[in-house]
């Protein structure tokens, strides 16, 4: 890759995360506000900042547009938020990691209906509504394992993300960079030393602690 194919995708990739960051903010806060009267927004928040990755990323891998994938997000934490006010979750029923993949799957099915509904009497309707309606399909398909699939690969990587979200608040900006870019990044140790400006003790030290943390966190999110 030359050096404007590597600034194009630098900035594609700050367009996107400037993207996801806007939806991200957008999102939140009119979930937060229809929470207006509920008790313990600083509970469900946490929660949001939790799982709107998955919930989005999935809600995009089954056909969903990035918008629409933003208000899955946010219809299936207040559903989610509304059962539990209720009480209606049973974990001797099952797990919540199957139990937040059906609210999501609901949530996801009803975006494409008011999809469906839309587009009905726009041109070229037939064309898309048979692309999409095979996603779909598969996603309500109750003997398929295309969105279980799914679901286990994006719940450990959204695990492993939100974990470092929490980590981040706990130990030095520069530990936490010399592990994005030696552990995340995976990039050569002597690279990480050249860049940063720090010694390979360093970048070993960093790699250590910066880890154990990312354990706890993890293993308390599998625990929640």
């Amino acid at each position: 890759m030359d050096k404007s194919e590597e600034n194009d995708a630098k900035q594609k990739k700050e367009e996107r995360e400037k993207m996801l960051s806007h939806g991200f903010a957008k999102t939140r806060k009119s979930l937060i506000a229809r929470l207006d009267n509920w008790e313990d927004q600083r509970t469900w928040d946490d929660f949001y900042q939790t799982y709107w990755r998955l919930i989005y990323s999935v809600g995009l891998k089954s056909g969903l547009r990035s918008e629409e994938a933003f208000d899955c997000v946010q219809e299936t934490i207040l559903s989610i938020a509304k059962q539990s006010k209720k009480k209606m979750y049973d974990p001797e029923q099952g797990s919540f990691k199957t139990w937040l993949m059906n609210m999501t799957r609901w949530r996801i099915n009803d975006q494409f209906r008011k999809r469906k509904k839309d587009t009905a009497m726009s041109a070229g309707f037939e064309a898309d509504d048979g692309r999409k309606t095979a996603i779909i399909d598969r996603v309500e398909d109750p003997k398929g394992d295309t969105l279980d699939r799914l679901w286990d690969v994006e719940w450990k990587q959204n695990l492993a993300e939100a974990a470092l979200d929490k980590v981040k608040g706990q130990v030095s900006p520069k530990q936490y960079q010399i592990f994005d870019y030696y552990v995340v990044k995976q990039w050569d140790a002597k690279k990480v030393q050249d860049l940063l400006g720090v010694s390979m003790a360093q970048v070993y030290l960093a790699k250590h602690r910066v880890g154990s943390v990312l354990k706890k966190e993890i293993a308390k999110l599998e625990k929640e």
